[in-house]
């Protein structure tokens, strides 16, 4: 993964550049192209490994939500967490996310995942390993792409002023232990999974984040997404 072939936005390549220079980014790289080079179905495409990255330029993150792996069965993954495209299933996590959404501040879940109106808004939509293959979860862990996104994390905590990190599951708040808490807004919680979902259900991380977001004199987001897209991702106007 040379850092002259990677497409990312252009604050965040400026922040992140030295990593792709690192040996573990080259050996992730080898690795990956060996995968595939087998016969490997790796999720999602490479042109979406850093999809969160080209939608939330660096400037204009507002609020992370921290994610762990990508979903692994065919067209679901696209390079934000928990997000998946149009036309798949609702995952359970994100249904659940929906519910707590209604709860917290009455908005209706939608009939789709696709989550790039948050992402647009500021809303950075990270996981900590950005690729897995097909039909086995958490099959890339352990490669390289946990030392990036920790470099990330330490960026955003050290470079930004007032960020809102939402961490749900254990996994999330030890990847989050080094966020500057007096600097930022840290939200921990159970993960909105079906099997944790108990200690979810009633954080109301969205309206706090938006409370802290406004009194901070920064903008508010919008967390109902719109019910009308088309088949790219488009909202329909």
């Amino acid at each position: 993964m040379s850092a002259k072939t990677i497409k990312m936005e252009a604050g965040w390549k400026s922040q992140l550049i030295s990593q792709f220079n690192q040996p573990y980014m080259k050996d992730l790289r080898s690795h990956l192209l060996a995968r595939s080079k087998a016969g490997a179905t790796i999720y999602p495409p490479a042109d979406q490994w850093f999809t969160a990255f080209n939608l939330t330029p660096f400037d204009q993150v507002s609020v992370v939500i921290l994610g762990q792996d990508p979903y692994h069965g065919p067209n679901q993954a696209h390079g934000l967490c928990f997000s998946v495209l149009p036309g798949v299933k609702i995952p359970p996590s994100l249904r659940n996310i929906y519910k707590e959404l209604d709860s917290d501040l009455g908005h209706k879940p939608v009939s789709h995942g696709y989550l790039e109106s948050w992402a647009t808004q500021g809303v950075f939509l990270l996981n900590s390993v950005l690729t897995v293959e097909d039909g086995e979860a958490a099959s890339h862990q352990g490669l390289g792409w946990e030392i990036f996104t920790d470099a990330v994390i330490d960026t955003l905590n050290t470079h930004t002023e007032n960020t809102v990190f939402m961490l749900w599951g254990g996994y999330a708040k030890r990847k989050g232990q080094m966020i500057d808490q007096k600097r930022h807004l840290v939200l921990q919680c159970a993960h909105p999974s079906p099997l944790s979902v108990r200690g979810f259900t009633g954080c109301k991380h969205f309206s706090k984040a938006n409370d802290y977001l406004l009194a901070c004199g920064r903008t508010a987001i919008e967390w109902q997404l719109p019910e009308n897209i088309l088949s790219d991702g488009e909202p329909v106007v």
